[in-house]
């Protein structure tokens, strides 16, 4: 059986580690190099970087960071953030990264997802879906950092991005993000029970209860941790051991 991942999320603006509630509302929390170590050193099975305003501006400042984090954390690093072409996502793998998670740029060209799976393998290419409820059972998708409408159905376009070549999928909840309020149940597992590749829960963590919820009942494969961790809310190896305790599957350190 697969571990359940426990994934330590940085958002970043500029040089800086930020944290918002909804996609809104960013506060500067510091460096993301020290922040990273510190995830790594607490035992996270992989980091996530997403730079999230790359996406309004056209361009990623995200490869020196990872160029960086590379030098002292040495777990697999999933990058996102202002990625348009096979071109940015070869920079981001010289410079360290392991996958890179797209959300904008393979809504307005779907085909993308394609051309990175071809090139590098569908294992590298994680569907990015920043979604917010619109009805009982439906789920729109957002681009540009949770700003912006596109008009897709969250579960038929995390389909389709598989069918075209997605390995994974990174689902984050614009309605739960940064509450504390915990993560959303029913997209989780609409998303996981949609899609044959592993699901990344992401958005709402604020206690215990809600790690195990995601997992035993949103069917989350990952779980991606930002606010707790950045304000020392709760650690790694505690969100670990929890799990544990819950005769859940993970990494054992």
């Amino acid at each position: 059986m697969t571990s359940v991942r426990l994934i330590a999320r940085l958002d970043i603006k500029g040089p800086n580690l930020i944290k918002g509630v909804h996609l809104e509302g960013l506060r500067v929390m510091g460096d993301p190099q020290e922040h990273a170590r510190r995830y790594y050193e607490q035992g996270a099975d992989e980091l996530i970087y997403m730079d999230i305003v790359a996406s309004l501006y056209g361009r990623s400042k995200l490869t020196e960071i990872v160029r960086r984090a590379a030098h002292d954390v040495f777990v697999p690093m999933t990058v996102g953030g202002g990625i348009r072409n096979v071109d940015d996502v070869r920079d981001l793998l010289r410079a360290g990264a392991d996958k890179v998670a797209i959300n904008t740029a393979v809504v307005r060209r779907p085909e993308l997802i394609t051309e990175v799976a071809r090139r590098f393998g569908s294992q590298c290419m994680v569907l990015s879906i920043e979604a917010k409820r619109q009805a009982p059972g439906r789920w729109e998708v957002y681009t540009d950092c949770g700003r912006e409408r596109s008009g897709v159905d969250a579960l038929e376009w995390a389909r389709r991005g598989v069918d075209l070549g997605a390995g994974e999928i990174l689902v984050t909840s614009i309605d739960r993000e940064g509450t504390r309020s915990g993560f959303d149940i029913e997209l989780t597992r609409a998303v996981a029970t949609a899609v044959r590749v592993p699901v990344i829960a992401s958005g709402g963590y604020g206690e215990p209860k809600h790690l195990l919820e995601v997992i035993q009942d949103g069917a989350a494969d990952a779980v991606a941790f930002a606010d707790a961790l950045h304000y020392g809310r709760a650690a790694i190896g505690e969100l670990r051991e929890h799990a544990q305790r819950a005769g859940i599957n993970v990494r054992m350190t």
